[in-house]
C-alpha cells in the first residue's frame, strides 16, 4: 500500500498542516512521509551524530500533533517544521553539555572523594596499627570511648573500674600515639 498518492502531493503543506492539526491522520502521514528526511537533515547538521539525529527527529514528530495545534500559518509550514527541528536539536546539544558538566563534576568529587577515602583509609590503617602496639586494657578503653562515643562515666561503669582511671588511660592513649605519629613522622623524612 502506497502512504502517499498523487493526489496528496497536489495538497500543499499548508493545507495538510491545518487538517493535521485538527487530527486529520491521514494528514499528518503525508507531512511526514513527505518532511520526516528534512527534520532528521536539520538535527544531524548541528548534533554530528547520526543516533542523537535520530533520536531529535523521532522527538520532533511525536510531538508534532501537539505542536501543530500551535501553528498559525503566519509563516510556511516547512519554515516552521525547520525551526521545531533546529530548537530541538539545540535542546539536545544542551542536555548533552548538562550531562557532559554534570559527569565532569561528579568525576571530579569521585576523585576528591577517592582521594579522601584513599586518605581516609591510610589514617584508619595507622590507627589500629598504632592501637595494636598498646595494651588490652588501653585498646578496650579506646574502643569504648572513641569508638562507641561513650562517656568516661559509661565506659568505666562497661570496664568494671573508676571513671578516672578512664580518664587517665585516654590521657596515656594521647600520650601513646602521639608518640607513635612522631616516630612516623621521623622516619618519613
Amino acid at each position: 500500500m502506497r502512504l502517499v498518492t498523487e493526489m496528496d502531493d497536489i495538497e500543499s503543506d499548508d493545507v495538510l498542516a491545518k487538517r493535521a492539526s485538527t487530527g486529520d491522520s491521514q494528514a499528518f502521514r503525508i507531512l511526514l512521509t513527505r518532511h520526516y528526511d528534512r527534520v532528521y537533515r536539520v538535527s544531524l547538521g548541528i548534533l554530528r551524530n547520526t543516533a542523537d539525529a535520530e533520536d531529535v527527529t523521532q522527538e520532533v514528530w511525536t510531538a508534532m500533533p501537539s505542536k501543530l495545534k500551535t501553528w498559525r500559518g503566519e509563516a510556511k509550514f516547512t519554515t516552521w517544521l525547520h525551526t521545531a527541528a533546529l530548537n530541538a536539536s539545540r535542546d539536545a546539544l544542551r542536555r548533552a553539555a548538562t550531562r557532559s558538566r554534570t559527569a565532569s563534576g561528579y568525576a571530579e568529587l569521585s576523585g576528591l572523594s577517592r582521594a579522601e577515602a584513599a586518605d581516609t583509609d591510610a589514617r584508619l590503617y595507622w590507627l589500629r596499627v598504632s592501637l595494636d602496639s598498646l595494651s588490652v586494657e588501653l585498646r578496650e578503653t579506646a574502643s569504648l570511648v572513641l569508638g562507641d562515643d561513650l562517656t568516661h562515666a559509661d565506659a568505666a561503669a562497661v570496664l568494671g573500674i573508676a571513671e578516672g582511671t578512664v580518664s587517665w588511660r585516654m590521657a596515656e592513649i594521647r600520650k601513646r600515639l602521639k608518640t607513635i605519629a612522631e616516630q612516623t613522622q621521623e622516619a618519613a623524612q
